[in-house]
């Protein structure tokens, strides 16, 4: 098999034999009639895998993939046939990213748009400081889960473990299963009409088949941490 190659349905790139910052310049480098599909063969738990890309291509990597796959995504769709490692779709913008296994810490982590798919677990602080991305797991999430997070959204069909939603601001999330505990300032809230349509809408982007939305339960800022009380000068 050649190190570049292009197949019936794909243009291959075999990372047993070509670099992989000649990959991601290839990535980088597409065009209007560049080619749309990717696949990259033999990815070996390479760091750094189809980051940075900006355009709307599909991105099939071919088994593991290391540290900060797909990070900083743009238009792009990546699906990684296998696990990934640490920040996963890093300061992903927009597009839609796919993990058919599981995914090491801080996946998502700072995402502003787009859509991260998890189809099995994710480890700790998932979704951090999450400013605007939507985020859905299969499986369960690790300890603080969604610190931080600002704006997004996060459904786990799973259960989530300790500090979920520590210092949350305004993102919404969405836990099937039990949760170990609850971060400072976050709270569960009332799972209403419209709350349903949006975790089945999630749900349905995701094609995380067999969950009810009926199932899920709503956790939020209190909103208490928002403002400075004097009272409380003497905690500081």
């Amino acid at each position: 098999m050649s190190a570049l190659g292009s197949g019936l349905d794909a243009q291959e790139i075999d990372l047993a034999v070509t670099p992989l910052r000649e990959l991601n310049a290839a990535l980088h480098a597409v065009g209007e009639d560049g080619p749309r599909h990717w696949r990259v063969l033999n990815p070996r738990g390479a760091h750094a895998l189809a980051a940075g890309i900006d355009a709307p291509i599909e991105v099939d990597v071919e088994g593991h993939a290391g540290y900060y796959c797909a990070g900083m995504n743009k238009l792009a769709t990546v699906r990684v046939h296998g696990n990934v490692g640490v920040g996963l779709a890093e300061n992903i913008m927009s597009g839609t990213v796919v993990v058919d296994g599981s995914a090491s810490q801080s996946a998502g982590a700072t995402g502003h748009g787009g859509l991260v798919s998890i189809r099995g677990d994710a480890s700790a602080r998932c979704g951090i400081s999450m400013k605007g991305v939507d985020i859905v797991v299969r499986g369960s999430v690790g300890h603080m889960s969604a610190f931080m997070a600002q704006k997004g959204r996060l459904v786990v069909c799973g259960d989530a473990g300790e500090a979920l939603g520590d210092s949350i601001y305004e993102a919404r999330l969405y836990v099937r299963g039990a949760v170990a505990g609850l971060g400072a300032d976050c709270i569960e809230k009332e799972m209403r009409e419209e709350h349903l349509r949006e975790v089945a809408e999630l749900l349905a982007r995701a094609q995380a088949d067999g969950c009810d939305p009926a199932e899920f339960r709503r956790y939020g800022s209190a909103r208490r941490l928002y403002n400075f009380h004097v009272d409380n000068a003497g905690s500081y």
